[in-house]
C-alpha cells in the first residue's frame, strides 16, 4: 500500500493555511535577480542591524557591488568559489551578496571547524578567495595554512564586537579588507549575468564516513527554497515587509542562511544580527525592539526559560516561535505556549534540501508533539522500504523519508557515487527512518546514519574517534550520541586503552582534542571499557553500545 493517493492529492495538504498552494510551483529564477529584485523595492528599509550598526538595503547592495568589482579585479568570476569563514556579522551577507553579483558561488566554512577541516574544504572546493575575520579566534586557523602555501588569497575583516577592544591586525601574508576594496569605492552595482542552473553554493555536509562533502545549491536550488517557505508563511504577519527578527542562527549555516537570511531579505524584512546567543540579552531585545520572529534550536529556549523573572518579561511583540535541530522536550513547548501564546514551531531539512522539507502547522493539535510537520508547499515526501526503495509503504509504516522538489541538489561536488547512491527514481535518500501517520503528518524515529545531533549542529562519530585514537594511549574508540537535557544529544566517547596505559580524565582529553576537532564536536562523557564490542566483520558496533544504555536507562 502506498503513502501517495491520487497525483497531485497529499494527505497533509488538508493541514495547510487557506491561500497556501497545494500546487505550488516557484519561479525559476536566480538568487542574483531575487536579490536585486529586493535592493530596489525596499531600498530604505533597514536590511541588517548589528549591534546599533545598520545597513539599509541600498547600503547593502552597494557595498555588495563593491565587494564584486573587487572580486573580478583578482580573476574570480563565473565558475569560482569565494570560501567564506564569517560568524554571524554584517561581513557574512556583504560577501554573500558581492560573491553572486560577481557570479560566482559560495562554500562556507564553519567557525566551529578543526584547522584540518578547513584545509580540506579549501582545497576540495578550489576556492580562489578565503575570507575571515581579523579575530583571533577564527584568523588563527589560517596561519599554519598561510606558511604552507595552502591557502588561497585570505582576505581579513575587522569585527569590533568579536574583537571585544582588542587590537586584531592583519596577518603577513593576508590581505586586510580595506585594501581589497580599495580603488573599489565607487564600483556600480552590475551583477554577472548566470542562469539557474549555475552554482550559487557549495555546502558542506556530512556522510556515513564522516568525511565532509559538498552538496552543490543551485540557483534554482535556493530560490526554490525561499519561495517555498515565503509561500507556507504568507498568512504570517511576521513575514511582512519591515517585520523584525531576531537571529542568532548561524548564517554559515542552511537553515540559518535560508531562512535567517535569504528568505527576510527576500520579503523586505528587518534582521537583527547577533553574533553570540545570550537569553538575557535576547529577552531584552526582544521587549526594546519589539521582535517579531524568533527562532533557534531548544537550547535557546530552555536558556530563556532558565532566567529568573521570565514570568514577568513583555514577550507581546513575538508573532512567531520556533525550534529545530533536536527534539523538543514537552516541557519547553508547553512553557513557551504559556508565556508567549504562541505555539513552538519547527520542522525538517537538510543541507541538501536547502533545507526545505516539512514545517509544523499552526493548527497542530498538541498530542502531535513531537512531529516534523508536514511537508512544505511544492515539496513531496514519501516513506519507503529501507532495503528496497523502490517500494512505498502506507501510513504508520516506519521506513526511509525519501524527498523530491525543486529545492533537492542535484549532485555532490566530485562525488558521482555518492550522487548515484543518494537518488532512487529521481527521489533523494534522505538517510532519516520515520513514518508518516493517517492525517499526513511525519515523524523522525531513528537515523540510518550515525550522526549525532548536538545543539543544532551535525556530529559524526567516525570524526571524534579518528581524533581520539591520535591519543597515544587509544587503543580503540566508538562514539555515539547520549541524551542531553541541554544540547539534545552529545558525544560519548568509550575506549579501550593500550595494555599498561592508565585512565585519564575527561577534561585531560577533551584538552587533547581541542585542536582535532570543532567545540561543537567534543565529547562530554568517556567511559573506559577493557573491550568494546565489533560487528561479525569486525567493525566497531555503535548499536551494541546504543542498546546496551538503552537497556540501562
Amino acid at each position: 500500500m502506498s503513502n501517495i493517493s491520487r497525483p497531485g492529492e497529499r494527505a497533509w495538504h488538508k493541514h495547510y493555511e487557506t491561500g497556501v498552494s497545494t500546487n505550488f510551483q516557484p519561479e525559476v529564477t536566480t538568487w542574483t535577480e531575487m536579490m536585486s529584485r529586493a535592493f530596489d523595492s525596499y531600498a530604505d528599509t533597514v536590511l541588517i542591524e548589528y549591534y546599533g550598526k545598520s545597513y539599509t538595503f541600498a547600503e547593502m547592495r552597494r557595498l555588495a557591488g563593491q565587494v564584486a568589482s573587487a572580486l573580478k579585479a583578482k580573476g574570480v568570476g563565473k565558475g569560482d568559489r569565494v570560501a567564506l569563514h564569517l560568524p554571524n556579522c554584517p561581513w557574512h551577507p556583504i560577501f554573500f551578496f558581492g560573491v553572486i553579483a560577481a557570479g560566482a558561488a559560495v562554500t562556507h566554512i564553519s567557525p566551529l571547524d578543526a584547522d584540518r577541516e578547513i584545509a580540506h574544504k579549501l582545497k576540495d572546493s578550489g576556492a580562489k578567495v578565503a575570507v575571515t575575520l581579523t579575530t583571533p579566534e577564527l584568523a588563527s586557523h589560517f596561519k599554519p595554512l598561510l606558511a604552507s602555501g595552502e591557502t588561497p588569497l585570505l582576505v581579513q575583516c575587522p569585527d569590533p564586537v568579536s574583537a571585544m577592544g582588542r587590537d586584531c591586525p592583519v596577518f603577513d601574508g593576508a590581505m586586510g579588507v580595506q585594501e581589497f576594496l580599495a580603488g573599489h569605492e565607487n564600483a556600480t552595482y552590475d551583477p554577472v549575468p548566470v542562469t539557474p542552473q549555475d552554482m550559487a553554493l557549495l555546502q558542506y555536509t556530512g556522510g556515513t564516513t564522516g568525511v565532509p562533502k559538498a552538496a552543490v545549491l543551485t540557483h534554482a536550488n535556493l530560490t526554490a527554497a525561499v519561495q517555498i517557505y515565503s509561500e507556507n508563511t504568507k498568512n504570517d504577519s511576521s513575514a511582512e515587509p519591515g517585520k523584525s527578527s531576531l537571529v542568532y542562527s548561524p548564517l554559515f549555516h542552511i537553515m540559518g542562511l535560508t531562512v535567517g537570511l535569504l528568505k527576510r531579505v527576500h520579503e523586505g524584512g528587518t534582521i537583527h544580527l547577533r553574533l553570540r546567543y545570550d537569553a538575557a540579552q535576547a529577552v531584552k531585545e526582544i521587549e526594546e525592539k519589539r521582535i517579531a520572529s524568533f527562532g533557534g534550536v531548544p537550547t535557546t529556549w530552555i536558556a530563556i526559560l532558565q532566567l529568573p523573572d521570565i514570568e514577568k518579561r513583555d514577550l507581546s511583540s513575538l508573532e512567531y516561535v520556533g525550534s529545530g535541530g533536536a527534539p523538543l522536550p514537552v516541557e519547553v513547548y508547553n512553557r513557551i505556549k504559556k508565556l508567549t501564546g504562541l505555539k513552538l514551531l519547527g520542522g525538517w531539512g537538510m543541507t541538501e534540501t536547502s533545507p526545505a522539507g516539512t514545517a509544523v502547522p499552526r493548527d497542530m493539535p498538541d498530542e502531535k508533539l513531537g512531529t516534523i510537520g508536514v511537508p512544505l508547499p511544492g515539496i513531496d515526501l514519501k516513506i519507503v522500504d529501507v532495503e528496497d526503495p523502490t517500494k512505498d509503504l502506507g501510513p504508520n509504516m516506519t521506513g526511509e523519508m525519501v524527498v523530491k522538489g525543486p529545492n533537492v541538489t542535484a549532485e555532490y561536488w566530485g562525488k558521482p557515487k555518492e550522487t548515484a547512491d543518494s537518488f532512487s527514481n529521481g527521489w533523494f535518500l534522505t538517510g532519516d527512518i520515520g513514518y508518516m501517520d493517517e492525517d499526513g503528518y511525519f515523524y523522525l524515529v531513528d537515523r540510518k546514519k550515525d550522526m549525532i545531533l548536538s545543539g543544532g549542529f551535525n556530529v559524526y562519530p567516525l570524526m571524534i574517534e579518528n581524533a581520539v585514537h591520535q591519543h597515544p594511549d587509544v587503543s580503540e574508540a566508538i562514539a555515539i550520541g547520549v541524551p542531553d537535557d541541554y544540547r539534545g544529544e552529545s558525544a560519548k566517547v568509550f575506549v579501550q586503552l593500550n595494555n599498561g596505559a592508565k585512565p585519564f580524565a575527561l577534561e585531560e582529553l577533551q584538552e587533547f582534542l581541542k585542536d582535532k576537532l570543532g567545540r561543537h564536536e567534543i565529547p562530554r562523557h568517556l567511559e573506559f571499557r577493557d573491550e568494546l564490542p565489533h560487528t561479525p566483520v569486525g567493525k566497531p558496533d555503535r548499536k551494541a553500545l546504543r542498546r546496551e544504555l538503552e537497556t540501562v536507562t
